[in-house]
């Protein structure tokens, strides 16, 4: 039995930065906005994002920045309404200085997000936005959302209701994945997550130790036909880090993993180099001379080719390729994010679920994926943005009605 009921032009149930943004657009369309969520604070999974410095957007071209997504058509009208220079302007007006790194990465100068957080949230609530923690939806109950708060069941009654409950990973900051189930009862089409972004399970040997914690650069990595040059480090449980996050989709679809050694010299010049004679010295010796490998290249060379080749065209071939043997993609809650989610065919090109109508889709839950670098914010911001000035059209349609 519910013991209290509240009314609201809109709901928006997630507190990310899908649902703050789709509560502020919907706000300054004039309507009545509650956001209700299940955490104990706002925007838990962005201030973890942004201990390691919040990567906001990526300062590129729209053709460019929409060519991340393989989604790219779905999100283009999102992205187009809000895209990188759109999202720098809105974090100035926060007040957050940015700069932008020699990638196109844009960072505030705090680098953190806990100031853009606490600016945003004052102009929410200048903006007359509601806003309730602790309370986790229970479903709909005819007309009505049902929650489970620490004063027991309330119900609340909109005209519009704005999902943004995040994906399934990281769950204890929110992103649980437990609503997937409960929208495919209501005959919504989701799509199983995966993780993305993800690191690799490996299980190194002894002498992997002392590399342990350092970063694997000038090398290549490659799965199928995509090519990564970013960085990565040697974990404890495999490697992690941009260089193999990009190739998530790749490794998924069960492509190998190859690392090129020496990226910047084609094969026949490595192998001219290894047919140089060695005379005394030893394999090891002769390698770290006419290769210079350095430790780490080094050390994976021999954790993953033994038994090295002696001859110069199969080693460099080895170097050339190197691949990777690993147990598979980390879980999925430590994954940075997830493919799946709410199909786009279940939506119309407002993000309004076809089979619920007034009921509207935003951020982590709909089924895309990027790579790191800012695209995973944008994509969050804009689609957020986009429900929630759908949401306030549609309040408004319906009372003209």
């Amino acid at each position: 039995m519910a013991q209290g009921k509240d009314i609201f032009d809109i709901v928006v149930i997630g507190g990310g930065p899908a649902g703050l943004m789709a509560a502020e657009e919907a706000a300054r369309a004039g309507a009545s906005v509650l956001v209700c969520e299940a955490k104990p604070s706002l925007g838990r999974k962005f201030l973890m994002a942004g201990k390691s410095g919040l990567n906001l957007t990526k300062d590129e071209p729209f053709d460019a920045l929409l060519a991340a997504y393989p989604e790219a058509e779905a999100l283009r009208p999102a992205l187009q309404a809000f895209d990188a220079a759109a999202m720098q302007d809105w974090a100035r007006g926060l007040g957050q200085a940015l700069f932008t790194g020699s990638t196109g990465r844009v960072f505030p100068e705090a680098m953190k997000a806990s100031p853009l957080l606490r600016a945003w949230i004052a102009r929410l609530d200048e903006l007359g936005v509601a806003r309730r923690v602790r309370w986790r939806c229970a479903g709909w109950d005819g007309a009505a959302l049902s929650f489970a708060t620490p004063e027991g069941l309330r119900q609340v009654t909109s005209g519009a209701t704005v999902l943004a409950l995040g994906g399934a990973s990281w769950a204890r900051l929110g992103s649980d994945g437990l609503w997937a189930e409960a929208l495919r009862e209501q005959g919504v089409k989701v799509t199983p997550f995966a993780p993305s972004n993800a690191g690799l399970c490996v299980s190194w040997s002894e002498h992997m130790a002392r590399h342990l914690g350092q970063p694997i650069k000038g090398v290549a990595f490659r799965a199928g036909e995509a090519v990564s040059r970013g960085e990565a480090v040697i974990s404890a449980t495999g490697l992690e880090g941009g260089g193999v996050y990009t190739l998530t989709p790749q490794l998924r679809a069960g492509h190998v993993l190859r690392i090129d050694l020496m990226p910047d010299v084609d094969q026949a010049e490595v192998e001219h180099r290894l047919a140089r004679p060695r005379g005394k010295r030893s394999m090891a010796n002769h390698l770290r001379q006419v290769l210079k490998l350095g430790p780490v290249r080094t050390a994976l060379l021999n954790e993953f080719g033994r038994p090295l080749p002696v001859d110069p065209v199969e080693l460099a071939q080895v170097i050339k390729g190197l691949e990777v043997q690993h147990a598979g993609l980390r879980p999925m809650d430590e994954a940075i994010s997830v493919a799946g989610g709410v199909a786009f065919d279940a939506m119309d090109e407002r993000l309004m679920l076809k089979n619920r109508p007034g009921v509207f889709c935003a951020g982590e839950m709909l089924d895309w994926e990027a790579p790191t670098g800012g695209y995973l914010l944008t994509a969050c911001f804009a689609t957020g943005r986009w429900a929630g000035q759908a949401a306030a059209e549609y309040v408004k349609r319906q009372r003209r009605v």
